[in-house]
């Protein structure tokens, strides 16, 4: 298994304790405040009965865009909800890339849109994150090893 904090080197501490983003190969394309891209190539134990790529890899690469657009500075942000509509088969081999963008940020609460697409530019899903601002300190802050927030959204 790849290590999170090799794979993301230079990257936020919050995805540098990302394992299942590193397991699943997903690539950082762009990291800005409010917005996103993250890639990934589907690999055959990444598809379902049908040979096709399974939905989950699908969410787990949106949510991974979003994870990062919502968590732009030091306060640790998690999904207070998500959706997801697959619009377009795709396969082993493909590139997959998911372009998160803030649409609003109200107090606490925020709403982000997630555009999976193929290499070919094709849309594959259309991914909305519903996000919550937390009072949880990082894992690498918590005095004494406390509560590990989750790192979705």
């Amino acid at each position: 298994m790849t290590d999170p904090a090799v794979h993301f080197a230079g990257q936020r501490r919050m995805l540098q304790r990302d394992r299942a983003s590193a397991a699943l190969g997903i690539v950082v394309e762009r990291d800005e405040p409010g917005e996103a891209v993250v890639s990934m190539r589907v690999r055959d134990d990444m598809t379902n009965g049908f040979a096709i790529t399974h939905g989950g890899m699908v969410f787990a690469l949106a949510d991974t865009a979003f994870a990062m657009a919502c968590n732009e500075d030091d306060d640790v942000t998690v999904a207070a909800g998500a959706d997801i509509s697959f619009l377009k088969a795709t396969h082993a081999g493909q590139a997959l890339t998911a372009h998160a963008r803030r649409r609003i940020l109200s107090g606490r609460n925020g709403l982000y849109d997630v555009t999976v697409t193929d290499e070919t530019g094709d849309v594959v899903a259309e991914f909305r994150g519903r996000s919550v601002t937390t009072r949880r300190t990082h894992p690498d802050d918590a005095a004494g090893g406390g509560a590990a927030a989750s790192v979705t959204g």
